[in-house]
């Protein structure tokens, strides 16, 4: 019988105010039927300072609910103080950290680590490499088609290394040193005013003749559409697919959790949970389009 994945939530991506960021995570702890939490401003080093004291007590109590909970770095680290910033993470992490890019890659070498979505994992040498390095787990780009998945599962399994993909969320595509969404509002990076807290799911971008087309996060580019892929839960499982991840969003996300936690156990089937996502990310068409091969925004199942 196969073993069933593991149902993993991801860092928060937005900027959320740090009373919304601490009632998210006291719920997630509390109602959450996820087994891994990760934990982390990974798109803008300006926002940490709002959140820096929030991070201890978040901890202890997904901890305390039996949570695991691993610590994830910044997608792009630019600046002498955000290298130093990585750097002090990686050596004080008293549990596990995922790499988010190459530099954390570098410094997390030789020790038991996980490798984040946002660094390129396309072959089977990449994989290979990566777990001589210390990685235990692999988060998959969202735009790797099913076969891909498939032939990284297995060779990930050769090498003792589990191997994650996104399920749900807007999905990374593109990651900047600059800030568009200060730039939409007329403003600099350095003086951005934070105003990507404006838009707690990001900036829906438009095409010129008013087509949706993206949304804009700060430095981070992702899809306008909502990745789902709860009709592949079965295919994934079957692939040899162990880590599942969930994207936050300012969506009732324990109601997410608890729907792909009843697909995953049977209880639920997979078109009725699409439907309810539906519902929940209103404004935010569903698409799969990447893991059937097809353009991303597309929806297939």
């Amino acid at each position: 019988m196969t073993t069933p994945p593991l149902l993993t939530l991801g860092p928060v991506l937005f900027n959320w105010p740090a009373e919304r960021w601490c009632d998210f995570y006291a719920r997630i702890a509390d109602e959450a039927p996820v087994d891994v939490v990760h934990l982390g401003e990974i798109v803008c080093s300006k926002r940490l300072p709002f959140l820096a004291d929030q991070f201890g007590p978040a901890v202890e109590r997904l901890e305390a609910a039996g949570k695991t909970v691993v610590l994830s770095t910044p997608i792009l680290v630019t600046t002498e103080r955000e290298r130093a910033a990585l750097a002090e993470l990686v050596e004080a992490a008293p549990g596990p950290v995922e790499a988010n890019d190459l530099a954390a890659v570098a410094l997390l070498a030789g020790r038991p680590h996980l490798v984040g979505p946002y660094v390129n994992v396309y072959n089977e040498a990449t994989l290979a490499w990566m777990a001589a390095r210390g990685a235990l787990s692999v988060s998959l780009n969202p735009e790797l088609p099913a076969p891909s998945v498939g032939v990284l599962a297995a060779a990930a399994a050769d090498l003792g290394v589990d191997v994650e993909v996104q399920v749900f969320g807007r999905m990374p595509l593109a990651i900047s040193a600059r800030c568009y969404h200060a730039r939409s509002h007329g403003l600099h990076k350095d003086g951005c005013q934070f105003v990507c807290g404006n838009d707690p799911d990001g900036l829906a971008v438009a095409t010129l003749d008013a087509q949706p087309f993206l949304a804009v996060n700060g430095t981070q580019t992702l899809s306008h559409a909502c990745l789902d892929l709860s009709g592949a839960l079965e295919a994934l499982t079957a692939q040899g697919v162990r880590r599942l991840r969930l994207s936050p969003h300012a969506v009732d996300m324990v109601r997410v959790a608890r729907g792909f936690r009843d697909v995953l156990d049977g209880r639920r089937d997979a078109a009725a949970l699409s439907a309810d996502l539906a519902d929940l990310v209103a404004g935010m068409p569903l698409a799969d389009g990447f893991y059937h091969d097809r353009a991303g925004y597309e929806r297939v199942a």
